[in-house]
């Protein structure tokens, strides 16, 4: 479960670097391979694939895969950090039942 929730955290890192890298991209080739932020986005989400991978390897795919989702709750908590957004009562209700659905999966594991 940790190996997956830091593949979470990791991986909200890299749709930062991709938002950002987008903001600069222009439709070139050598745009693209000179943008860092780009490059640093598909990077964390390479990355980030690792510990997904270390982590699924030993547990339960029905409970682990669920938590992939935790990435959400971190990307909205960065967008605000660093894009600015607005937190709305909209985004904390979705991001509630996102947390109340990795705790009913995990829960539905116990016997």
């Amino acid at each position: 479960m940790a190996l997956v929730t830091l593949g979470s955290f990791i991986g909200s890192f890299g749709a930062v670097f991709l938002k950002s890298g987008a903001t600069r991209l222009e439709l070139s080739f050598r745009s693209v391979v000179r943008n860092w932020h780009l490059l640093a986005g598909v990077f964390l989400f390479c990355f980030s694939s690792i510990f997904f991978v270390l982590g699924l390897r030993d547990g339960e795919l029905s409970v682990l895969y669920p938590m992939v989702s935790l990435g959400y709750v971190f990307t909205l908590f960065w967008s605000r950090l660093f894009f600015k957004e607005r937190l709305t009562a909209t985004k904390f209700a979705g991001l509630a039942l996102i947390l109340a659905g990795v705790a009913m999966v995990g829960m539905g594991t116990q016997r």
